[in-house]
């Protein structure tokens, strides 16, 4: 239990945390349950899936181009009143969304939905340390490393509920007031801002946001296009990518106040650990993609299992943040992210090799291997990477944690769905795959994830064995 002492002198960090968790939930669960609301969607707007399909799109790939800017914002004109700006956008985008008459105007909505949901990812974990004492600051990471997790897994439960209760529409009204409600708090009880400096905001880097944006958004593009194959359009993305991370490392190094920071990327630790995010990321958002295929076309199970099965992972999720704070606390974040790997990639090994007869009992007891191991590691990983960061660069390494994460969402949806695509011999689509195929293309998914997660432990041993630099946030703070 987080202690009621402040060092704010408003509320108590339980209050501030209240607020801080549901900035945390919301933007995660309208992430995942639109993917869900799809076909409904489509309906209601009279718009082709490939049209519909950019409500989630245009959702994704805005929060992905905007997070590093929603982070350096609230370094320069005062995180509190940015977050507080964040979270009413947030709020006048679910609204727009839920009334719009047309696609296009949907689209539009979603789009200003993102960019407050981008402000909310980039600056809450920026908070815990001004609002929990540092001997907690695991545990407090724990709880909102839960409630991403939980949003993120339990959106299309949430989701399809919400649709046959009262339409597609209801996913985008239900975060008005959570939106509403986790501002009132906020307001009332995180620090206020220091004074505002005159004209801090004339040295916002805007070209290298907007050469961030287009970098970020021809790579995404070039990660979902083609259904799996890659063709000279993803090429054609994908240069446009490259070429893009190029000119913006060349301006970043130029600008006066940089949007990214290049000189943070010379320390080893905050380097390895943004890398390792964005891997396990990957790997997590595989689970959501291709585990509903593997039950409903592998398993055989109809749609209500599918979705109770399914629930396994949000409930180990709810259970094991706070837990997962609490070893960080008492062991340290070297530790605790080695046990969280390994959790992990004995999960992802276990469901490369894991036959339809061992039936749901043996898929749900790799998934919570996995949903723990997870749980683990994004705690300590956080935690490590906020106690490296100075007082000035929490907003800017905070948006930076959002970023990878947000980037290996759209890798495990776009480049494991091409595995599992590829490893099932082209079947794309549910209700064509035949029983081995789909077998065949879901071992081959978790195949690769083992890799990625030894690859990612290799690489964290190297980072502190090699460079001296200590990986435990209690060695830092």
């Amino acid at each position: 239990m987080i202690q009621a002492t402040t060092t704010t002198g408003q509320s108590s960090p339980s209050a501030a945390l209240a607020g801080l968790s549901l900035a945390m939930l919301m933007p995660s669960l309208a992430t995942s349950s639109a993917n869900a609301a799809l076909p409904a969607l489509a309906l209601a707007l009279n718009a082709s899936f490939q049209t519909a399909q950019w409500i989630v799109l245009s959702y994704l790939l805005t929060v992905t181009a905007l997070l590093m800017a929603a982070g350096r914002l609230g370094d320069m004109l005062g995180r509190r009143r940015v977050l507080l700006a964040g979270m009413i956008t947030f709020a006048g985008g679910s609204f727009a969304s839920g009334i719009a008459p047309g696609i296009e105007l949907m689209i539009a909505a979603r789009i200003a939905q993102a960019a407050g949901a981008a402000i909310m990812m980039a600056l809450t974990l920026a908070f815990v340390a001004d609002v929990v004492p540092k001997s907690q600051s695991g545990r407090a990471m724990g709880l909102l490393g839960t409630m991403s997790a939980v949003g993120t897994t339990l959106g299309p439960a949430v989701g399809g509920m919400l649709i046959a209760w009262a339409g597609g529409r209801a996913i985008f009204l239900v975060n008005v007031p959570l939106a509403l409600f986790a501002c009132l708090i906020a307001f009332r009880t995180l620090p206020a801002d220091p004074p505002r400096c005159a004209g801090a905001f004339k040295s916002f880097d805007f070209a290298g946001t907007g050469v961030l944006a287009l970098a970020l958004t021809t790579f995404a593009l070039a990660m979902t296009m083609g259904n799996g194959q890659f063709g000279l359009l993803n090429l054609a993305m994908l240069t446009a990518a490259l070429t893009a991370s190029a000119i913006l490392m060349a301006i970043e190094a130029r600008a006066p106040s940089p949007l990214v920071r290049l000189s943070l990327f010379r320390n080893p630790v905050l380097a390895a650990n943004l890398a390792a995010g964005t891997t396990v990321s990957t790997v997590m958002m595989a689970t959501l993609i291709v585990g509903p295929f593997y039950l409903t076309e592998g398993l055989q199970l109809d749609a209500a299992s599918t979705g109770l099965v399914l629930a396994a992972g949000p409930f180990v999720a709810a259970l094991a943040g706070v837990p997962s704070g609490r070893l960080v606390d008492q062991f340290g974040t070297g530790r605790a992210t080695i046990a969280g790997l390994a959790l992990i990639a004995a999960g992802a090994f276990s469901l490369s090799i894991l036959s339809p007869a061992s039936g749901v009992a043996g898929y749900v007891a790799s998934i919570v291997a996995m949903t723990a191991g997870y749980g683990l590691f994004q705690t300590s990983n956080n935690t490590a990477t906020i106690a490296t960061s100075v007082a000035a660069e929490r907003g800017a390494i905070s948006g930076m944690l959002g970023l990878s994460r947000n980037l290996g969402l759209v890798a495990g949806a776009s480049a494991m769905g091409a595995v599992f695509t590829w490893g099932s011999g082209g079947i794309i689509h549910f209700g064509t795959a035949e029983h081995t195929a789909t077998v065949s293309g879901f071992h081959a998914t978790f195949t690769v994830a083992v890799g990625l997660i030894l690859a990612t432990l290799l690489m964290l041993h190297r980072v502190s064995r090699g460079n001296g630099v200590p990986v435990d946030a209690n060695d830092l703070l």
